[in-house]
């Protein structure tokens, strides 16, 4: 996170955005799961240090330890200056600082948006006359995963292959739709294509993403060490143990 987003977020909770800018917001909201993950963890922060100081007098001493501590972690060009109330900017130019004191002692698993990868689709150098493939890889590579389903779906009425099977099982992961997209990538593993291996990785990254810790090890441990990403394998399973 950086210091010019926590401003949009909090422009947008106080309502200061236009409708324009809000209907953008939150448009980026539905289509990007990290932005979207961010935000939460802003309005979480923000909550907590609103509930433990509510009175008027903490929160001003509070309110100067923050600009002391962004001052000291923050020290550069001041950006644009935007209409926030001065409790809520020192909070947000030092949430990175209070995420960690809060919570570093107890959240210790791994996170789903460190080892999210969905890479890039190219079906169009081999099939330009598709339409609804073209569609599902621009609105893919765009990262509009929720956009994307519905185009790899009508192609895969007609066109089956393990490649857009994958892209389709990795849209529905980042669209948060885990019955189907363990569906496909279970299919996947189950067959012989090259796509079989990182649709285990998907299927771990599935568990990662609901939590699901246990699952996601047992997963991982029957992904081959001849995957073309098994350090990235190791590096989950040591950061799940």
């Amino acid at each position: 996170m950086n210091e010019e987003r926590y401003i949009l977020f909090d422009q947008y909770l106080q309502g200061e955005m236009t409708v324009e800018e809000r209907n953008s917001f939150e448009r980026t909201l539905s289509e990007n799961p990290e932005f979207a993950a961010e935000f939460r963890t802003f309005k979480e922060v923000l909550e907590q240090l609103e509930n433990k100081f509510g009175h008027e007098q903490e929160r001003e001493a509070f309110k100067e330890n923050l600009s002391a501590i962004s001052d000291k972690h923050f020290n550069k060009e001041k950006p644009k200056v935007f209409p926030m109330r001065p409790w809520y900017y020192a909070a947000a130019a030092s949430v990175a600082i209070l995420f960690g004191l809060f919570f570093f002692d107890y959240n210790q698993n791994p996170s789903f948006n460190d080892y999210n990868h969905p890479g890039q689709a190219h079906f169009t150098e081999r099939s330009n006359t598709n339409e609804n493939l073209i569609v599902a890889e621009k609105t893919f590579n765009e990262r509009k995963f929720k956009e994307a389903i519905p185009f790899f779906e009508a192609v895969l009425k007609n066109k089956k292959t393990a490649e857009i099977q994958y892209y389709y099982g990795v849209s529905l992961l980042q669209a948060s739709h885990y019955s189907k997209a363990e569906t496909v990538f279970n299919e996947l593993k189950s067959g012989s294509s090259v796509y079989k291996e990182k649709a285990l990785w998907n299927l771990a990254l599935l568990k990662l993403k609901q939590e699901d810790y246990t699952g996601c090890k047992q997963i991982l441990q029957t992904i081959s060490q001849d995957y073309e990403d098994y350090d990235e394998v190791q590096e989950l399973l040591d950061a799940l143990d």
